[in-house]
């Protein structure tokens, strides 16, 4: 960093203290000052590196992660309203009468029925989940979030989309077959193409519920997902779920309700690394506060010896004002590039391999602006404090000792 802020500074004093050129003298004796002493910085300059840096790096991933299950969970629910029995899984389910029942309360909107059960496909690991829905071969990206290409299924096949997880734990390929355990026997599907799913860190296996049925004869389903033609007819379905002789068993979502619920608990396990945040930008501004503090006191000759060749109080503390501004901006400049190398390295590399899911990457410009401006300013703040009390004792006795 000393070596950075020689070279930056003294690029800068060369732009602007070119002959002919009319430049403020605060400006000048700061790029000055700045271009020929830098290591006094070091210290300053290191804090802010290593907290917004770190703050950059855990921002940018978080944020990337929180945007992604947003625009997941935005993808994988078109319906207006889901129907779930309250002890889905393995225990609860919708039977053939059930499933009419909700059909003639939906009227006119679309009904989409899905089941969904864990399969064991190794000894050795966790189950994974199949999902069976209603699902269209030709354009399963309309409910599925498909990351790559999709394999095109030959006539008589029973295509199969896998998550991420299952590339990585199961080590399954596009246009591969993949043998799934159903209705006691192994059965072979193709897989057709990969989504991401948040849901199941394991892994997970969609299938189309025609063929989930053909194979295992169950009818039974465990949710539904309900199209309605505007609100007041999604008001009314919900009102006659409830009263049907099943109506309290069942669970009644809308997709907001599903969303907000769902990036509440995103940012309940995430807590910790906002925390981690603030604590880094305490440090940052601990080490600006303590260095800044020292090297101003330590200059009260300095500045008592400017005040007698004609420079005003004021411009000293523009002097301080300024070292400080762009020490501290030459730093998160550093530190959001460091950050951002950092944060595609968790994005790219470390999140895929620990957790077997990818993301997109987004930067949340407004919080890493906020954050930038309150370490600049706390900067400029902390030196013009510190300046004050230097300037303090005035001019003669500032450089009584040089006498």
């Amino acid at each position: 960093m000393p070596r950075l802020a020689g070279s930056s500074f003294r690029l800068l004093e060369r732009l602007f203290l070119r002959p002919g050129r009319r430049i403020s003298p605060v400006l000048a004796l700061t790029l000055a000052r700045l271009a020929n002493a830098p290591g006094q910085a070091s210290i300053a300059l290191g804090g802010v590196l290593a907290s917004f840096s770190l703050m950059v790096a855990m921002g940018i991933m978080v944020a990337s992660f929180r945007v992604s299950v947003d625009d997941w969970i935005r993808h994988i629910l078109p319906a207006d309203l889901y129907v779930r029995t309250a002890a889905a899984g393995s225990s609860g389910f919708l039977g053939s009468a059930e499933q009419e029942a909700i059909r003639r309360v939906a009227g006119g909107g679309a009904v989409q029925f899905l089941r969904t059960r864990p399969v064991s496909l190794a000894a050795d690991r966790p189950d994974v989940v199949l999902i069976a829905r209603d699902i269209d071969a030709t354009d399963p990206g309309k409910l599925l979030y498909l990351v790559g290409e999709s394999q095109p299924v030959p006539p008589g096949a029973r295509p199969a989309w896998v998550s991420e997880a299952m590339l990585d734990l199961y080590g399954v390929r596009v246009g591969q077959p993949l043998t799934v355990p159903l209705g006691g026997k192994p059965t072979p599907f193709l897989v057709a193409g990969v989504w991401r799913d948040y849901a199941n860190q394991t892994g997970s296996i969609v299938v189309r519920l025609s063929d989930y049925r053909a194979v295992t004869g169950a009818r039974e389903v465990t949710d539904a997902a309900i199209h309605a033609e505007n609100d007041a007819a999604l008001a009314r379905i919900e009102r006659e779920l409830r009263r049907l002789p099943f109506g309290p068993a069942l669970q009644l979502a809308r997709p907001g309700e599903i969303r907000a619920a769902s990036l509440q608990i995103f940012d309940r396990s995430f807590a910790v690394t906002y925390l981690l945040e603030a604590i880094a930008i305490v440090i940052g501004l601990s080490g600006v506060a303590a260095t800044f503090s020292a090297q101003t006191l330590a200059r009260a000759r300095e500045f008592g010896m400017l005040r007698h060749v004609g420079v005003t109080r004021g411009q000293v503390l523009g002097i301080l004002a300024c070292e400080g501004g762009l020490l501290t901006s030459l730093g998160v400049a550093c530190g959001f590039a460091l950050g951002l190398v950092i944060s595609l390295i968790l994005v790219f590399v470390v999140n895929p391999q620990s957790f077997h899911w990818t993301m997109s990457l987004h930067l949340p410009r407004g919080l890493l602006g906020t954050v930038a401006a309150i370490l600049v300013g706390a900067s400029v703040a902390t030196a013009l404090v510190s300046g004050r009390y230097a300037l303090s004792g005035g001019p003669v006795r500032a450089v009584r000792e040089d006498w």
